[in-house]
């Protein structure tokens, strides 16, 4: 087939699978069909760039990191809504517009927590996307825009311009698989879906925007040149026509019927997939609307109804402790079930020994619950005037309830961790720390083998990585001979990665890559860091007491000893593959700004510590040296402000000898 027309026909065909999957929820053939049609593509587009179309699903997956969010000044306002937070000001509304109008209808809405946006399209092609803003000024992020898979690119038969408003949110899955993943990766958890959104919709690299799984229900059209309605429902199945996501609405006649749609809606929030605050109800004809008009701040022919959160008490029965992939210690109440937002709350997440301090809280204590942001049951208050004589105060237990190693606080106090190295629950976690790029670099063990591996039994610390069968790896999904013989490969090739590698990838607390670097050139195997003392491990240079103790700590672990064991009898090496540390640069603090020509970033880092120095990202009056490359930017000014020395790369290289 002609590679213009093969191109043409798989970038329609892969269109109308992901429209039938994303949008109307009914897939006709599997991922795996999917994936090799989507392979075949941009295989082609590879090949003959110039026919790769417009709309072509590979344009979702997101190009260059953007710089920043240019400005973009909306065609038509992007107005607010008035609040209400009583039926009784429902019913004013209503009564309102039964006075201007006669027999006035009205849609329903659910009001979606999440983000507005504009999309314009031109000509049929999706041109720009912009945020919300003040309502008249929004920003650029229109490349972000396009990895939201319902978004349509182009439309069929379009008119010349159409403008038309939705809302981002996060669907509450991908909110828990995202949180998930921060935990994996020791960062914080976003607090409701409507953050993770915005969080995400300000990321700079669309790829990163891509992963997280961004959706869209679009409410209105704002601009359309060529076409007339005479009603919002008309325009929003006009809408539907064209494929786009529509928000689900309901017609309703009069205000019995609005207002028992907002009630269905409030009792029904949980069915959504989408985090909601409200129901919007709005008049349905469009020359009434453009007749009653807007005051100065929002449209006079609509209301958004805000739920009040529903706040009841209930009876904490006991509290048990969860340990999380990073190791942290979470308590949660177990709580006499009560009915809150749709949904019956038996937990309470009290996230650390802080909250429960602060609370007082106590096993048989009655207190007062409410959903967080509609989405995690949280503690209020505590009615310590039901309190049940003798309950004593809640304390996180010193062992891990799962391995039983002992736990230990953070730095800043919050968290309590199990420093178990072969704790079950942090398996996951490990495994992908272990096998990431900067640790023993095991290509292809990302979190879904790991899981897979872990899941089946193959493994269950990062040592039986080293026992591992092809045989058997072959026999995981989406595995297969050739992927299990190039992972075993890898995994053998891990064993030379050394000293530096191995230290980072274990997972020891503030030991990260430079850590280890440094602590592989003083020591030059893990047997003699182990041997290490106090006051040895402090007079390295980086390397503070509390840094140290927690060094100690580790070894001394019963199960750090059996992996180091397991680990060391697998063949992987101790030694340590580093330049022994000189003195030449001890004490002094290296900026390193612009391109050099003899060697990257990194290997400059690497030859500065090597020599006993120390590089840092930032400028300041502790600075020792600058090292100005090509095209040297804001530290070198401020360098010359502070009266830092700097050299150039000639004067570095002199330096380094």
């Amino acid at each position: 087939m002609d590679p213009r027309e093969e191109i043409r026909k798989l970038t329609a065909e892969l269109n109308e699978h992901s429209y039938r999957y994303y949008v109307q929820d009914a897939p006709t053939i599997s991922d795996f069909e999917y994936d090799a049609k989507y392979r075949h593509l941009e295989e082609l587009e590879a090949a003959y760039p110039d026919f790769a179309l417009p709309d072509s699903p590979t344009k979702r997956v997101g190009g260059e990191a953007i710089s920043g969010f240019d400005p973009v000044e909306h065609q038509v306002p992007l107005e607010s809504l008035t609040d209400v937070f009583s039926e009784e000001e429902l019913l004013a509304f209503h009564e309102r517009m039964e006075q201007s109008l006669e027999k006035p209808l009205f849609t329903v809405e659910p009001k979606i927590d999440g983000l507005s946006m504009a999309l314009i399209y031109e000509n049929g092609v999706f041109v720009k996307g912009a945020t919300r803003g003040d309502g008249k000024v929004g920003e650029d992020v229109t490349e972000n825009l396009k990895t939201i898979r319902t978004i349509p690119l182009t439309i069929p038969d379009p008119p010349e311009l159409l403008i038309v408003r939705g809302e981002v949110y996060m669907p509450k899955k991908a909110f828990e698989d995202l949180n998930e993943r921060c935990e994996l990766n020791g960062e914080k958890p976003f607090a409701n879906p409507r953050n993770a959104a915005a969080g995400t919709m300000r990321q700079k690299d669309p790829k990163k925007v891509s992963s997280r799984h961004l959706d869209i229900l679009i409410f209105n059209v704002q601009a359309v040149r060529g076409i007339t309605f005479t009603t919002h429902a008309e325009s929003l199945e006009y809408l539907k026509s064209k494929r786009f996501k529509v928000i689900p609405y309901l017609l309703a006649g009069d205000r019995e019927s609005a207002l028992a749609e907002v009630r269905r809606i409030g009792e029904e929030r949980e069915n959504y997939d989408f985090a909601i605050d409200g129901a919007v109800v709005k008049l349905n004809d469009l020359s009434d609307r453009e007749r009653l008009g807007s005051t100065a701040k929002a449209p006079r022919w609509a209301v958004a109804y805000k739920y009040p959160p529903e706040k009841k008490e209930t009876v904490v029965r006991d509290i048990v402790v969860q340990v999380g992939r990073t190791g942290v210690l979470t308590p949660k109440a177990v709580l006499d079930p009560v009915r809150l937002a749709g949904t019956t709350v038996g937990f309470a997440t009290l996230h650390n020994q802080d909250v429960i301090d602060g609370l007082d809280l106590r096993v048989g204590d009655t207190v007062l619950v409410q959903k967080a942001g509609e989405i995690i049951p949280e503690i209020l208050s505590v009615n310590k005037d039901k309190r049940p004589a003798g309950t004593v105060p809640y304390k996180l237990p010193e062992r891990c309830p799962v391995c039983g190693s002992p736990v230990a606080r953070d730095e800043d106090g919050a968290f309590i961790r199990c420093t178990g190295a072969e704790c079950p629950a942090q398996q996951l976690r490990n495994v992908i720390h272990f096998a990431s790029k900067n640790a023993m670099d095991i290509d292809g063990l990302g979190e879904s083998l790991a899981q897979s591996l872990l899941s089946s039994g193959l493994i269950a610390t990062v040592a039986d990585l080293y026992s591992l069968e092809a045989e058997k790896v072959a026999e995981l999904e989406r595995m297969g001979k050739k992927s299990a013989a190039n992972l075993i490969a890898s995994i053998e090739k891990s064993k030379s990665a050394g000293m530096a590698r191995l230290l980072f990838a274990l997972g020891i607390r503030q030991v990260g890559e430079a850590a280890g670097r440094v602590l592989a050139r003083r020591f030059g195997s893990v047997e003699a860091l182990e041997k290490a003392s106090l006051e040895e491990l402090t007079a390295v240079n980086d390397v503070g007491e509390t840094t140290a103790r927690y060094i100690l700590d580790w070894f001394s672990n019963p199960q750090s000893q059996h992996l180091l064991s397991r680990l060391r009898e697998a063949g992987v090496s101790f030694a340590s593959n580093e330049e022994p540390v000189g003195d030449r640069f001890s004490g002094m603090t290296f900026v390193l700004t612009g391109g050099l020509d003899s060697m990257s970033r990194d290997e400059a880092k690497a030859r500065i510590e090597a020599l006993g120095g120390k590089v840092s990202s930032s400028v300041s009056k502790k600075t020792s040296l600058v090292v100005a490359g090509e095209s040297a930017g804001s530290k070198l000014t401020k360098a010359q402000e502070l009266g830092v020395r700097i050299i150039d790369e000639a004067a570095f290289l002199e330096l380094l000898g």
